[in-house]
């Protein structure tokens, strides 16, 4: 069934479908951005962009935001609540979410915040590892709502105005080299994180040494 649904909004159906079920006013808008955090391969700038060309560009940025941030928050409270379980132990000792873990622990807002504004990459990792490492909810959901806020405005400023893209092909190098440029920056925080915790593993006295 997800596979289905990831299908049917590559085809570039999303727009199409939000067209039809328009008449349940903002709900669908919100769902799928909400669904965003449960499920990561959801396309975010084709969801936040449809949005912006149903809802109109104020109205399509304020539902991507309430259902992108409603999502991370919510996933936060529920990693944060079994965070002794089985299940949770087992994901956040993936290296991924422990690196994430490290990095939040150093600088939570920051690392919140600057990869919450990025529309690639796997923030639902970012929200397990905050969540994680006991980043206080507060916090959280400010660097969040922050990060996300930019990312949203930029995307459905390009969702908006789909119809000059598409009949200006050219000007579709703008999203891509957004896409792009997107990606370069994650690329970037990642290994700023990754020096930072080398740095911090390698002034670390060892308590055996200390004896």
């Amino acid at each position: 069934m997800i596979a289905d649904i990831l299908s049917y909004i590559s085809d570039g159906n999303w727009v199409e479908l939000l067209e039809k079920y328009r008449s349940l006013g903002p709900f669908p808008g919100i769902f799928l951005t909400f669904m965003k955090s449960f499920i990561p391969p959801l396309p975010t700038i084709v969801l936040v962009g449809g949005n912006a060309a149903v809802y109109g560009f104020w109205l399509g940025f304020l539902y991507s935001w309430i259902g992108l941030v409603s999502g991370c928050a919510v996933t936060y409270l529920i990693v944060a609540k079994i965070s002794n379980s089985r299940f949770a132990k087992r994901w956040t000792s993936k290296p991924k979410v422990q690196r994430g873990m490290r990095w939040a622990r150093q600088n939570a807002f920051s690392y919140v915040f600057l990869l919450g504004i990025l529309p690639v990459g796997p923030f639902v990792a970012v929200t397990v590892a905050a969540a994680a490492a006991r980043m206080p909810f507060r916090s959280f959901l400010l660097a969040c709502g922050m990060g996300k806020a930019i990312m949203v405005f930029m995307v459905s400023y390009i969702g908006y105005d789909l119809k000059r893209f598409m009949e200006r092909p050219i000007e579709l190098l703008y999203v891509v080299l957004f896409i792009v440029a997107s990606l370069w920056v994650s690329k970037r925080i990642e290994k700023r994180f990754a020096r930072a915790e080398e740095t911090i593993d390698s002034t670390t006295v060892p308590m055996d040494s200390m004896k």
